[in-house]
């Protein structure tokens, strides 16, 4: 076969990045003593550039996996309201503004602070839910430590008031989610998004323009000296929303939160040296305190650039600790909308969205059952995606060279529902027959072949899911491992014979003749001819169980 060929002809297509950008100070050497106030970073042959960074090389446990969960989790599930609501509360008229007057009160006087304090997570499992995460088929597990909402999930050291240890459910999160992850033989992951928070909660500067509120502040300016008498006397509220600062340019009268502004541009506020540096030690601290395998960050690129190399330190401190305590270079960090060197230098990941074509390195894509926090209204309509949907999302994918990392929504209590045990419970059969051909693999001379092959451009950080073809009978997606080929055909066909134009002997792709043809999951021989046009497979009588993908395996 001629895989490593045509990977490396796409490698060479990668583009070099420009120059980077001057940053506000000079970059720290790797194991150089940090500034006051800095944790230190691991010494190591990383240094905390680009061009160092670029000399990454993804680790094999990660391009094995192919499959990871995520418990995408936070206090702004308790309402159990949906995305982003500790941001739309502070709308005025919004969906989410109407429901927490109702509910809580209004954000002048009762905030998302308050929401963070009735969280509970009182039915809270991590062993029950990882357990059946590997039984689904996850090799990776990747649980939220902090959101856009900056409130922190496990003991942290620099966020020390306003984290999961000190309000609401009064437990190390981050440190259940890791020992129930490693008992279960799972990879440990974290995903990080505060670093936008000093944007991200800028309307809770604002205040009501109608109605008896109109003109009195929300709760996000409010400082230490405001709590006298309150349960929070004593706690600073600007250590979580950190909105002691001007707004972000408006259109509108609407803060803008496109690319621009996401990447710290388009007249977005810049952040304060102290937040900035805050964030860093924070990244640190989990890192010391959980050991984790991979680090999602919710960022272009890395946290704060091009304003500022935290990032870049954030990066070449993890690389260079698991070379000290792995013995190797044994972790993953994950950005979007990477380019030339910053891809080189990370993984890519792709939110809600998937490649049109190989990549010749390693990438992900992220995306959820449902909403990324959990919404009961989808629950109620039964919205989520079905597991067919995953799965042909998961098989086209990894035909490509990537993982899919899916999120579960959990309820505010901790724990999923019914629906989505059920979906997560058909995926772990499916995966049980046929992940033969997904785990271990490589991508093959092509990607696919059929009327969905098609994929809608990508929109920023991704978003093209949905858009394209859906997959039919059809289409089939191919992986490799060794002189193994694995033909996922996307449905159970009308007749009993199929034509895989791919592996016909004019195609150029094989360098050998097809010795055998089996049905993965069955062990059984099928009977086949290849010609010049393709090869024609004559398929058992019956359908599988979940035939709306099934695996050939082809020996050569």
């Amino acid at each position: 076969m001629k895989r490593r060929q045509v990977l490396a002809g796409l490698a060479a297509t990668v583009p070099a990045l420009a120059a980077p950008a001057l940053l506000p100070r000079q970059a720290l050497a790797a194991g150089a003593a940090a500034p006051a106030g800095l944790e230190p970073m691991a010494a190591g042959p990383f240094a905390p550039n680009w061009d160092s960074l670029a000399t990454y090389d993804t680790p094999e446990w990660f391009r094995n996996a192919k499959f990871g969960l995520w418990a995408h989790w936070g206090p702004q599930c308790e309402p159990e309201y949906g995305d982003w609501y500790a941001r739309y509360m502070y709308v005025e008229g919004s969906n989410a503004y109407r429901f927490h007057v109702q509910k809580y009160g209004h954000p002048s006087k009762t905030g998302f602070k308050d929401v963070i304090r009735q969280w509970q997570a009182a039915e809270w499992n991590p062993d029950s839910l990882l357990a059946l995460y590997r039984t689904a088929g996850a090799r990776y597990f990747v649980a939220l430590a902090n959101h856009h909402d900056n409130f922190d999930l496990y003991d942290s050291r620099f966020q020390p008031n306003w984290n999961a240890t000190r309000i609401g459910p009064r437990k190390d999160l981050i440190g259940g989610w890791a020992r129930a992850a490693r008992a279960n033989g799972l990879r440990f992951g974290v995903s990080m998004h505060a670093s936008h928070a000093w944007t991200w909660y800028e309307v809770a500067q604002g205040a009501d323009k109608t109605g008896p509120y109109a003109g009195i502040p929300y709760d996000g300016v409010r400082t230490r000296a405001d709590g006298k008498g309150a349960w929070w006397e004593g706690l600073d509220p600007q250590e979580l929303y950190a909105q002691r600062h001007p707004l972000s340019r408006k259109w509108d009268g609407t803060p803008a939160h496109g690319v621009a502004q996401w990447n710290w541009g388009g007249g977005a506020a810049l952040p304060s040296r102290q937040y900035i540096e805050t964030f860093h030690n924070r990244v640190l601290d989990l890192i010391g305190k959980y050991d984790p395998d991979l680090i999602y960050f919710d960022d272009d690129d890395l946290p704060f650039w091009p304003v500022s190399d935290a990032g870049l330190r954030i990066a070449a401190h993890m690389y260079n600790r698991s070379i000290a305590t792995r013995g190797g270079l044994d972790t993953v960090i994950t950005g979007k909308m990477l380019q030339g060197q910053q891809r080189r230098s990370l993984v890519l990941d792709i939110e809600r969205g998937q490649s049109a074509a190989i990549d010749p390195l390693p990438w992900q894509t992220c995306t959820c059952i449902g909403g990324w926090h959990y919404a009961r209204g989808i629950y109620d309509r039964h919205g989520y995606k079905s597991a067919q949907t995953v799965v042909h999302m998961l098989v086209d994918i990894v035909s490509k060279n990537g993982n899919l990392l899916l999120s579960v929504p959990v309820r505010g209590n901790g724990t999923i529902d019914e629906q989505e045990q059920a979906i997560v419970e058909e995926i772990g059969r499916w995966m049980a027959r046929y992940g033969e051909g997904i785990y271990d693999t490589r991508p093959w001379a092509v990607f696919g072949e059929g009327p969905g092959m098609a994929a809608a451009p990508l929109t920023a950080q991704g978003f093209n899911e949905g858009k394209g073809a859906p997959l039919t009978a059809a289409d089939v997606r191919f992986t490799a491992k060794g002189d193994t080929v694995y033909a996922f055909v996307m449905g159970w066909p009308a007749g009993r014979e199929i034509t895989i134009a791919a592996l016909g002997t004019a195609s150029g792709h094989l360098e050998k003749p097809v010795a055998r043809v089996e049905f993965v999951g069955a062990g059984q021989a099928l009977a086949f001819t290849q010609a010049a046009d393709g090869l024609r497979v004559t398929l058992p009588p019956a359908a599988p169980a979940l035939p709306y993908a099934f695996a050939l395996k082809v020996l050569v």
